[in-house]
This record gives structure tokens, C-alpha cells and sequence, in this order.
């Protein structure tokens, strides 16, 4: 294979919680991953030349190690002694810093990516072992669809029923948040609002998209709404709009809202960024890992 072209597909948490903290200052987690069908396009392509040359549509990313794309093909040429080199072009689609593991889907999306274009041969858990070298959240990028994470990003379990398909409003409000910032704000033994994992999975299970709106439940929220409150009344614009729940996804300072129906996500999107005079708000929908085939070589903007 000379080259292939993959989707790096956006994430959702429909709940997050810390239940520890470790020595070394990780925090333990649980929450409930959903992959959604916004992603970025990936090209990747052998070149002779032992390089690795990284290109993207926006101009302010970086294009050397500070990239988690890049560091994945290094990663896979110094451990599997490849002497090509690689070519990687990133059309970014996911908004940057969001709370929506767009770094990490890209990481992840090279990751399969050097597995097919050099006829490594590895398995999905040992992509995923490599992947837990370069960051917590991409070993989930790596598996996708409907799952548990817990520990600190390295514990998969796949949910049986996956989540029921619906649409999703995605909103991302023009402010940074770290990610180090907000779990070193947390003061997790204090927290007294944990989201209902097993409540959310049979929910799932039920097929039932308002009871799981009512579940969703994200603990970091407890941080990053006091830095940023337009998180709070962007989650309440969306209810008020439609959507049977909202919430902060990750560590922010994305909000996403759960709806039943394609039509009313559009307008969803479409009154929200007209109200906040957001430029990245997206209507998508949930993606499942067998509606279409992993890692797809075809490419173009994604019809929700």
C-alpha cells in the first residue's frame, strides 16, 4: 500500500467522573466515550525520503513534534525499524483544543495509518498499547464507538448496546482551557454530583435519548463553568432549544446537546451561532463503529 486516507473521528463524554486520584497526581476516571461523525481528514503516503513531513490546512499548527500525528509516526519508525519515510496531510475539522480529542483522533488515525502502509500486522490492543504512550485519550481514539474508559485512559470496555443514534449539537466557545489546569482545580473527594454510569448504559440499552439526556453528567464542569459561566447558558440554550440534555464535554470548553431529530439540530446550531456569534458550532450525529468501515479510505466532508 503506498498511501490510504483515514478519518479521525471527534468524541463526546456523556459522563465524566474522577473516583481518585493516583501518587504520581493522575486522576482516575470513569466516563462514557461516543465517537460522532465529525472528523478530520487524514492522508498519509510512503515517501523514500526517511522523513516525516506533516502539512495541515491550518497554518498555526504545528507541523514537527509538538504534534501528537507527527510524534505517532516517529513513535512507529523508531520502534519498528521503518526507513521510509511518511507523508501526512491533516485537514482539520474537529475544532482545536475543545474538549472533543481532535489531536488525539489524529494521533490515533496515524497510528492505524503506519499499521496499513508498512504491513505491520499489529492488533487493535496493541495499537492501543502504543497508543497510551503518546496520551490518555487515544488509545479510546484507536478502538472508538460506545465505551467505558477508566484508570487513566488505559481500561476499554466496549458498551454491548452502543448508543442509540441521535444528533448532536456541538458549540465550542472561543476561550482556551487546560486540561492540566482544570483537573489540578478539582477537588474530586468534595464532589457530590456523580454521574449515573450504570443509569446512562441502561438507558443505552432502552434505547431511550431523554432519559439519557437527563443523565448526562460531567464532574470537570465543577471547574470550568466558574472560568468560563457561558458555558452554563450555552447548556441551557441548547435545552431550551430542544436538545433532551447538554453538557461540557471533557475538560471544555466544548457544549454538546442531544437530539432526537436531524431538522431541529440544524436550527439548534444555526440559533446558537447566530445568539452567541460562535464560528464553531457543528450538527453531527453519533457514529457507530460498524456502520461504516474503520478507518475509511474515502474522503469528503461528512453528511450528517
Amino acid at each position: 500500500m503506498k498511501d490510504i486516507r483515514l478519518r479521525a473521528r471527534a468524541k463526546i463524554n456523556l459522563t465524566l467522573d474522577v473516583t481518585g486520584k493516583r501518587e504520581d497526581g493522575y486522576h482516575l476516571i470513569q466516563s462514557i466515550m461516543q465517537t460522532v461523525s465529525l472528523y478530520d481528514g487524514i492522508y498519509m503516503k510512503r515517501i523514500q525520503k526517511d522523513e516525516i513531513i506533516l502539512k495541515s490546512n491550518l497554518s498555526w499548527l504545528p507541523t514537527d513534534n509538538r504534534n501528537l500525528a507527527y510524534r505517532a509516526a516517529e513513535l512507529m519508525k523508531a520502534k519498528y525499524g521503518i526507513t521510509e519515510g511518511v507523508f501526512i496531510e491533516i485537514d482539520k475539522r474537529i475544532p482545536v483544543a475543545a474538549g472533543l480529542a481532535g489531536g488525539s483522533a489524529d494521533c490515533a488515525a496515524v497510528l492505524v495509518g503506519m499499521n496499513r502502509l508498512f504491513d505491520l500486522g499489529l492488533s487493535m490492543k496493541e495499537l492501543e498499547s502504543l497508543a497510551f504512550l503518546l496520551g490518555s485519550d487515544i488509545p479510546y481514539c484507536v478502538q472508538r464507538g460506545t465505551v467505558v474508559s477508566e484508570g487513566v485512559g488505559e481500561i476499554l470496555t466496549p458498551v454491548k448496546c452502543q448508543c442509540p443514534m441521535c444528533y448532536v449539537v456541538l458549540a465550542k466557545l472561543p476561550v482556551s482551557v487546560s486540561t492540566a489546569t482544570v483537573y489540578r482545580g478539582l477537588d474530586w473527594q468534595s464532589v457530590q454530583d456523580h454521574p449515573d454510569t450504570k443509569g446512562m448504559i441502561q438507558a443505552m440499552a432502552e434505547a431511550d435519548i431523554t432519559k439519557m439526556g437527563r443523565l448526562l453528567g460531567n464532574v470537570l464542569e465543577t471547574v470550568t463553568i466558574p472560568m468560563h459561566p457561558q458555558i452554563a447558558q450555552l447548556k441551557e440554550e441548547l435545552v431550551h432549544l430542544g436538545a433532551e440534555g447538554a453538557l461540557m464535554s471533557g475538560s471544555g470548553p466544548t457544549v454538546f446537546g442531544l437530539f432526537k431529530e436531524e431538522e431541529n439540530a440544524k436550527k439548534a446550531a444555526s440559533a446558537i451561532r447566530k445568539k452567541f456569534g460562535l464560528k464553531e458550532v457543528v450538527a453531527t450525529k453519533i457514529y457507530h463503529s460498524d456502520s461504516g468501515k474503520r478507518g475509511e479510505q474515502r474522503n469528503g466532508r461528512n453528511k450528517i
